[in-house]
Formats: structure tokens, C-alpha cells, sequence
């Protein structure tokens, strides 16, 4: 690697690095520097995610990144770590987890004033990767790198993707692949389990050092709040809103996390650990995107329930921040919970009238959702096609019904749900051309569709990397027409059908 490329990152982190993480230490951070991944070469770098750090992108891509964001040479200002939590894992508590292949390797604070955790996933062993090899495999990064940017681009909170860097070192998973190391950001990486560790093991202590962190660095308004126990229960509002508002927005776009776990929830709502996540192509209330969920606890119509579930773990593990009595602070938590069902009916009925193309209110709102949904399953209709083909009909009851019909079998029940669509239409008060731009900017064409994701992987696999190009770039405008990449837009092929994915992806 040339001195160049390691002074384009090393004036970069000299400038910027503050090493907020590293200077809170034990119990939550620990010191670990990443493992030499052996001959790694660039794959992919991301200029938006480069463009929120200030980093120079021409100049780091003239002058190489792949050594550095490897973690084989790390600037000077770096202090790298690994980050302790814990989890309940599909219901049980699994004890202590933490960062078993992922490495911090500081915090940068661009121009603006924003804050962002720099992370290295793939980096090699940590204190926390039990008898796992700490790697990542090109293909999970690909999908997660893909993922990420995908919601994104829709508006969704989630973690970033920096770049991937790749080595023909082999890793073992079920065959032989290649490794890879990708970079994510985020504003920070803390979880419910961050918390919920310091709960079970009883180091009660703890909880409010870290739950001030995150209040002082991401919410300053909360921070200034006078009384303790009155900012932490704001703050503990704060956390069921942004959950609620987050997988409200999953529901709205068809997106199944996969594996909820209370590890993978973000006390910032943002989508955090890609693993086998999907968009859905046929409509069913019940889809299980992970083959190993074999009860389906994490099936797309129950993401709003286990939202509620790991919240009520959340919400036990800063008990003691609420109040200084115990009965009191149960009552307290009690009552954050009972918002969150608020919370979640309003941010999804907001959105699902957004799709539908709705500007006002009335009580049968949800009727008329849950009918679509009943029709569309019924038939399997595509999700993502069959709210972009509604913003293409007319409210005119005169007009065609076309293409809306189109995506489903049963065509009389289609027309028979638009006709009611139509006639609600009528309340609201902004005209047809407005309503249906309006629909367009809210219901994506291009969603990043399993069988797309993985035609990337296996181009990868080769050697190709162009398609994670491609794709990346078309879901950068997920909401435009870009009517030379049509064939993305397409019903998945039958061989999509047989696509598996487990927490291995």
C-alpha cells in the first residue's frame, strides 16, 4: 500500500476522530484490533455514505482503500474496539453476544456537526466471537451492502454501507467462500442489548452511564431535560416512538427483517444486521423470510408484535433509570409500553394512506386496507407492483381499471376493491394528477428483490462486480420510472421461488 492512501484516511481521522466510544471502556467496549485479512483488494466504495464522512472520494479511490478499511492498517488516530451486549434470541435469553466478527474502529464528527460510528464487519476475531472465526463472507456482505443502501434510498432509518473489500482467503460456512470486509456507519451501534447484559448481570450501575451517553451525543433535547428519572423516561418515549416509526415503515414496504432479536434492535430505530432480510414479491401476511424460523416468530405480519415484545425487554432493563422505586417504575414502564400500540397504529395507517393516496382521515381507513391486503393475498398479487400500478389508475370510476387488475387473478374482486377506493377518492381534495405523483413519490418501482440480490452475488463470486454496481445504482431512485432498467421491475422468475436464506446470509 502507498503512503498515499494511508494519508488521505490519516488527515481525515486526525482531523475528525473523537473517540467517544473507546472512552466509556468497560464493562462496554473492549480494545481489539482488527486481523490481517490476507492480499485484500477493493470490490465497491460508496460515494454517498463517502460524501456524509467529508472524505475526498476522488482521492480515495486514486490513491486505494482496501489496506485501511481491511483493518490491516488503521490511521494513527484509530482506537479500535469491540462492543459487549447481550440478547434474547428468538424468545430466550442468550447471555452475553456482542461483536463476534465486527470491529470499531472510532468515531467521526463531518462538518455538520454529525456524529458516526465507523465500523469493520468481517475484521477477525473479538473477546465476543466464541468459537466463530470473526470473517464475514463476500456473499452476506454483498446482500447486507445492498440491503442497507436499498432502504436508504426509501427513506428508511438503517445502519450504512461504506465500502466491501474482498480476499481470496477461504472462509468455511456451509461451503468454502471468499472473505470480505464491509464498512457500515452509523450514528451509533448500541442495542436493547447493550442494556439488557448490564440488567441480567445485575450491574445496575452501569445503566445510567450509558444511557446518558446516548442521550447526550443523539438526543440533546431530552439531555436538557432537569430530573433523572424524568429524562430517562422521556427518552425511554422516545426509543417506543422511533421502533414504532421504524417497523411501520417495514410493513409499508413489504420488508421482513428476519431475525428480530432484541441484539439486532437499535436504541436509534435504525435497521440494523442484515441477515436474512427480503422484500417481498407475493403478498402473504404470514411470509417467513428466514428458513431457520421454522415457528415463524418473525414472519412479516408479526414484526409489529415482536417490535412490542423486545421493547417490553428494553423497557425492564432501564427500570431502575425510571424511578428509585421499584413499583413505581414497573408503573412507569407499564405505560411506555401501551404507547408503542399507539404509536405503531398511528405511523402505519399514516403510511398506508400515503400509499393509497390519501390526504385525510376517516374511520374506515383501515377497512379499506386490510380488504387490499385480503385481496392481494388471496392471489399472491406482487406487493411492491401492486401499489406502483395503483398510483397508474384514475380516480375517474369511468376510466380503466388497468393496470391495477393486471397484477392480480381474480380480476372482478380487484374491480370491486377499486371501485371503493374510488369513491373514498372522492373526499379528499387534491386532484388526480397530484394524487397520483403523490403515490408515485411514496411507492417504490425498484425494490432490492431477493433473486436481484442474489444475481449480484454470483457475478461477485466470479469476479464480476459490475452488478453490485448496477443494482446499487438503480435503488439509489427507487421511486423514478428509469424505464431502461425495466426488466428490474419484473415479476421474479419461477427459479426466485426456491431462493433459502438462514441467519447465514
Amino acid at each position: 500500500m502507498s503512503d498515499t492512501a494511508t494519508d488521505t484516511f490519516a488527515d481525515f481521522a486526525v482531523l475528525n476522530w473523537i473517540n467517544r466510544q473507546a472512552a466509556l471502556g468497560a464493562p462496554w467496549f473492549f480494545e481489539q484490533t482488527p486481523s490481517a485479512l490476507p492480499a485484500p483488494y477493493p470490490i465497491v466504495f460508496n460515494d454517498d455514505v463517502a460524501a456524509l464522512l467529508d472524505l475526498d472520494t476522488e482521492a480515495v479511490r486514486h490513491a486505494g482503500y482496501a489496506h485501511v478499511l481491511s483493518g490491516n492498517d488503521l490511521p494513527d488516530a484509530c482506537h479500535p474496539v469491540a462492543h459487549r451486549y447481550g440478547g434474547h434470541q428468538f424468545g430466550v435469553w442468550a447471555g452475553q453476544l456482542g461483536d463476534g466478527r465486527a470491529i470499531t474502529i472510532g468515531d467521526i464528527r463531518n462538518a455538520r456537526g454529525q456524529a458516526y460510528e465507523i465500523q469493520l464487519k468481517g475484521a477477525g476475531k473479538t473477546p465476543f466471537s466464541r468459537f466463530a472465526d470473526g470473517r464475514a463472507v463476500l456473499r452476506s456482505v454483498v446482500r447486507e451492502y445492498l440491503g442497507s443502501e436499498a432502504l436508504a434510498a426509501l427513506g428508511i432509518p438503517t445502519t450504512r454501507a461504506l465500502a466491501i473489500v474482498g480476499s481470496d482467503a477461504p472462509v468455511y460456512r456451509e461451503t468454502v467462500e471468499h472473505a470480505a470486509v464491509m464498512t457500515r456507519i452509523a450514528p451509533s451501534l448500541v442495542r436493547f442489548g447493550s442494556f439488557e447484559i448490564l440488567f441480567e448481570n445485575r450491574q445496575f450501575d452501569a445503566l445510567a452511564p450509558l444511557a446518558d451517553h446516548v442521550i447526550g451525543e443523539h438526543f440533546p433535547r431530552i439531555a436538557a431535560i432537569e430530573g433523572a428519572n424524568t429524562r430517562y423516561r422521556a427518552w425511554g418515549e422516545r426509543v417506543i416512538d422511533l421502533t414504532a416509526s421504524l417497523i411501520a415503515d417495514w410493513q409499508a414496504v413489504g420488508f421482513c427483517h428476519g431475525v428480530m432479536n432484541t441484539d439486532n434492535m437499535s436504541v436509534l430505530g435504525l435497521t440494523l444486521d442484515y441477515g436474512p432480510y427480503g422484500f417481498m414479491d407475493s403478498f402473504d401476511p404470514h411470509w417467513i423470510c428466514n428458513h431457520t424460523d421454522a415457528g415463524g416468530r418473525y414472519a412479516y405480519d408479526q414484526q409489529p408484535h415482536v417490535g412490542l415484545w423486545n421493547l417490553g425487554r428494553f423497557v425492564q432493563a432501564i427500570l431502575p433509570l425510571l424511578s428509585d422505586d421499584p413499583d413505581t417504575a414497573v408503573e412507569i414502564g407499564q405505560g411506555l409500553l401501551e404507547r408503542y400500540r399507539r404509536a405503531f397504529d398511528a405511523a402505519y395507517m399514516q403510511r398506508m394512506r400515503a400509499k393509497l393516496g390519501l390526504v385525510d382521515t376517516h374511520d374506515d381507513d383501515r377497512d379499506l386496507v386490510d380488504d387490499l391486503l385480503k385481496t392481494m393475498a388471496a392471489d399472491g398479487a406482487d406487493f411492491t407492483r401492486t401499489f406502483r400500478a395503483l398510483g397508474h389508475v384514475s380516480a375517474d370510476p369511468a376510466a380503466s381499471n388497468a393496470p391495477f387488475v393486471d397484477e392480480f387473478v381474480d380480476r372482478d374482486a380487484a374491480g370491486a376493491w377499486l371501485a371503493r377506493w374510488r369513491e373514498r377518492l372522492v373526499d379528499t381534495a387534491a386532484d388526480d394528477t397530484a394524487r397520483a405523483e403523490r403515490m408515485r413519490l411514496t411507492n417504490p418501482k425498484y425494490v432490492l428483490r431477493n433473486y436481484l440480490a442474489q444475481a449480484a452475488i454470483d457475478r461477485a463470486d466470479e469476479g464480476d462486480y459490475s452488478e453490485i454496481e448496477r443494482l446499487h445504482a438503480i435503488l439509489r431512485h427507487p421511486f423514478d420510472e428509469q424505464p431502461e432498467h425495466e426488466a428490474y421491475a419484473k415479476l421474479p422468475p419461477d427459479w426466485a421461488r426456491g431462493l433459502v436464506l438462514s441467519c447465514s446470509s
